[in-house]
């Protein structure tokens, strides 16, 4: 019966692909999502209960495999999910996907260090992938611990040890080469355990440094991390689902991860080693001063303008504001005006982050732009509403050579006419950059938080109407 294993495994492998592929467009990602979750409901399903290799025979006598445990975790597991997609807030989803992550590459690990200290222990390639798979996975767990606790809040400040980049190198090849020994001795428990403190450390030791500017892309590295670990382990164990899941994720994480370098102009080994922290700052001093409007000015700039970009940031999303967005954008587009959005590829903590907001608020997909689309139009612009985002519309980008985020894709809102910033106060943003589109002549300051003035504004637009 080993064909109709196999057979479900390559129908869960087109599901897989195909939900990845569906999940590529705003339009149809809720139907890639089911695909996919139905792909990994047949992968258990077969990988537990379909005779054959992997099937039935888990539960022979003498297999140390408990099928009562098993059930319970599937359901503890399932139950827990189940709770979190109902209670975790939007404006929570980046650190729900740390989470996740982190499980994966966590799982992963536990899977090599099962096999390691089976009556059987893994030999040859087998023994070298579960390694590689271990220290991986084990990487890519206290990465996302670490991603999670910045996300969080828990987290504020950055950790650098000393000779921090030197010390990293020679920390991995350290762990890879206490890895090598397990493969040539044997799994012997007193490298097992040095072997996975020093991997564990590892992750930690390589994302605690960097910044909130940076999170995005190691969100994405993490998530192609965890694909690889699984997808090793899936080799080790022999089991296809495993195999096809870890590569289409570890896919799927490496080709974000260079978009969102590429989105930054910052190749990935700045990003690991020459982060933008919170203590980074641009060189010189800026000129100007920023200016202040109160929230009427504001409404009455954009009700009697002829066209408005809204730029949403992080700023939207801790305030929960984007449901006040959308009832601002209704009232003005009543009045005529033009409204767009404009989304930078690294806005807020993970790829995507604002389109899933704005969508959960109801903004039509054909009224969101990326950076690419939309920039051509900022000169032509009566009004550039900056909600909460801060690198990705800083213009020292374009003219700072000392800037750490010089040569980066910003959105153009400083060629707008007319730019309203809405900022809790006068600080600097997450990467600790002061931004110089605050200073400029055309641009004015409404100081709160996003949900409050957005609030505001619409009452007076209210007014006007």
């Amino acid at each position: 019966m080993t064909w109709v294993l196999n057979g479900v495994y390559l129908i869960v492998a087109i599901l897989f692909i195909l939900g990845l592929k569906a999940m590529s467009s705003p339009k149809t990602a809720r139907r890639g999502i089911a695909w996919a979750g139905v792909g990994m409901v047949l992968a258990t399903v077969a990988t537990l209960f379909v005779p054959g290799e992997h099937g039935l025979a888990y539960f022979e006598p003498g297999k140390t495999v408990n099928l009562i445990l098993l059930v319970v975790a599937l359901l503890l597991g399932g139950g827990v999910a189940a709770w979190l997609g109902r209670v975790v807030k939007m404006t929570d989803m980046p650190q729900m996907v740390a989470v996740y992550n982190g499980m994966g590459g966590g799982a992963a690990a536990l899977i090599a260090a099962v096999e390691f200290t089976s009556e059987q222990p893994p030999t040859g390639v087998h023994a070298v992938l579960a390694m590689l798979g271990a220290y991986i996975g084990s990487v890519a767990f206290t990465g996302s611990v670490v991603a999670f606790c910045k996300l969080q809040g828990i987290m504020q400040k950055t950790f650098r040890l000393p000779a921090q980049n030197a010390g990293n190198v020679i920390h991995a090849l350290v762990t890879l080469a206490v890895g090598i020994a397990i493969v040539v001795w044997g799994p012997h428990w007193w490298l097992l355990i040095p072997f996975f403190a020093l991997a564990l450390f590892l992750g930690f030791a390589v994302t605690a440094p960097i910044g909130g500017a940076d999170m995005p892309v190691v969100i994405s590295l993490l998530n192609a991390f965890t694909g690889l670990a699984v997808g090793l382990e899936g080799y080790v164990l022999g089991n296809p689902a495993l195999i096809i899941a870890g590569i289409v994720v570890g896919a799927a994480g490496t080709l974000l991860t260079q978009l969102m370098a590429k989105a930054m102009n910052r190749p990935l080994t700045n990003v690991l080693f020459a982060p933008i922290t919170g203590e980074a700052q641009a060189g010189g001093a800026l000129e100007g001063s920023m200016k202040e409007l109160s929230a009427m000015d504001a409404a009455a700039m954009m009700r009697y303008a002829s066209s408005v970009v809204i730029i949403p940031g992080y700023g939207m999303a801790v305030a929960g504001a984007q449901h006040k967005v959308w009832e601002m954008t209704k009232l003005l587009e009543e009045a005529d005006v033009d409204v767009k959005f404009a989304i930078h590829p690294v806005a807020g903590r993970m790829p995507g982050h604002m389109n899933v907001l704005l969508a959960e608020a109801g903004v039509p997909y054909d009224q969101i732009f990326d950076l690419d689309e939309i920039n051509a139009d900022f000169p032509l612009t009566d009004v550039a509403l900056v909600i909460g985002a801060n690198d990705v519309v800083n213009p020292v980008a374009r003219t700072d050579k000392s800037s750490p985020i010089y040569g980066m894709p910003i959105l153009d809102a400083d060629r707008a006419r007319q730019c309203i910033v809405i900022k809790r106060g006068r600080g600097a943003g997450y990467s600790g950059i002061e931004n110089a589109l605050f200073y400029a002549d055309n641009t004015s300051m409404l100081y709160g938080s996003a949900q409050q003035a957005i609030a505001e504004v619409i009452t007076h637009l209210k007014e006007l109407s």
